[in-house]
């Protein structure tokens, strides 16, 4: 999937979660355009063909890693003429924070995001959304899906079972397990690759957006990654939105979420002052 580096009122770069490709932002790139912005939304690397083509075909997804996912996003943005607007959903949101401490984009936004390394609060329905594939320590080099009934409860629980089912039909896919093995084992280990400087005062402005009904990862979860920034400089905010799940991307009322993220990016972006 070939992407047109626009520069109009600016750049924004989508980066999309686990068990989804690029097809999970296809709403808000197109808001996002008529907005004036030109829009990337590259794949994770092993994931840049269609939703059905991966689901027939998920070589080159297993044994992937969050650390060569990072690069990929890294390259794409060191690329561009000027610094973009990050905006990630779950592990994207990761990658956001990551790529911010290394002194990328103009503002960040992470939404419904995976943990960072130091992030400790582990709620209940956490561990039934990811035991699936937690629980078998050989997943670990596979490309892994979610079933029907995995997928909604962990992602998009809010939704009638006929209206996760249409959202699974279009968008699930196969995703790396080992990502998820290194953000949920990463406080055991010195060297996570999801570990950020949470005192670096001289990254982007950050906002984290937690969905109030997400079951994969809480608002709880996503507060607390945000406390951890409290002793940075940096601008660091929280918005909770109500009755929004982990799907919160694509659910009904999605467009408040891409108004209200871009909005704040628009008042806190370095590009915009």
């Amino acid at each position: 999937m070939s992407e047109p580096y626009a520069d109009e009122a600016g750049t924004i770069v989508l980066i999309h979660g686990l068990w989804v490709n690029p097809r999970s932002w296809e709403g808000w790139r197109r808001h996002y355009e008529a907005r004036g912005y030109g829009v990337l939304a590259p794949a994770w690397p092993g994931l840049d063909r269609e939703v059905e083509e991966l689901r027939r075909d998920p070589s080159g997804i297993a044994g992937i890693g969050l650390g060569e996912v990072v690069d990929h996003y890294e390259k794409v943005i060191r690329d561009l003429p000027r610094p973009p607007i990050l905006m990630g959903h779950s592990f994207g949101g990761t990658v956001v924070q990551i790529l911010l401490d290394r002194g990328l984009g103009s503002a960040g936004v992470a939404i419904d995001s995976a943990a960072v390394k130091g992030v400790l609060p582990l709620p209940l329905s956490t561990l039934r959304s990811a035991w699936p594939v937690l629980k078998n320590p050989a997943n670990k080099n596979k490309a892994v899906s979610l079933t029907a009934r995995q997928f909604h409860y962990a992602i998009t629980n809010t939704l009638s079972e006929d209206e996760s089912a249409a959202r699974y039909a279009r968008y699930q896919v196969p995703g790396p397990a080992r990502v998820l093995f290194q953000g949920a084992f990463a406080n055991f280990n010195p060297r996570a690759v999801t570990r950020v400087d949470f005192r670096n005062g001289r990254r982007s402005p950050l906002l984290l957006i937690a969905g109030q009904a997400d079951h994969i990862v809480p608002a709880k979860v996503n507060k607390a990654n945000w406390k951890l920034y409290r002793k940075s400089p940096a601008v660091t905010d929280y918005r909770e939105f109500p009755g929004r799940s982990h799907f919160i991307i694509g659910q009904d009322g999605w467009q408040e979420v891409a108004d209200f993220a871009l909005d704040w990016a628009e008042g806190h972006s370095l590009a915009h002052m």
